[in-house]
């Protein structure tokens, strides 16, 4: 997963450079978390990792460069990627 996690990281980061690569990690992950759970709560069989990526990997081609304008309107977001950041 960690591979995935970093692959998918490494492309939202080159589709929007207003994020920095931890910031590209947490959207990775919270897109990829919120995909399953919600595919989940719907009543979706699991139908693995790669269908997962598969989708993620989408909402970066096709939002990945807006990511960043999202979370500034959307307190859910802008709260988990500010917890998550580093304290470097």
């Amino acid at each position: 997963m960690e591979e995935i996690f970093q692959r998918l990281a490494d492309q939202l980061y080159e589709k929007n450079p207003s994020l920095s690569i931890d910031e590209a990690r947490t959207w990775v992950e919270l897109l990829w978390e919120d995909f399953e759970v919600t595919r989940a709560k719907a009543g979706h069989e699991y139908q693995g990792k790669q269908l997962t990526e598969q989708i993620v990997t989408q909402w970066i081609n096709h939002y990945g460069a807006k990511l960043h304008e999202f979370s500034a309107n959307n307190p859910k977001y802008k709260d988990m990627l500010t917890r998550k950041r580093p304290l470097n």
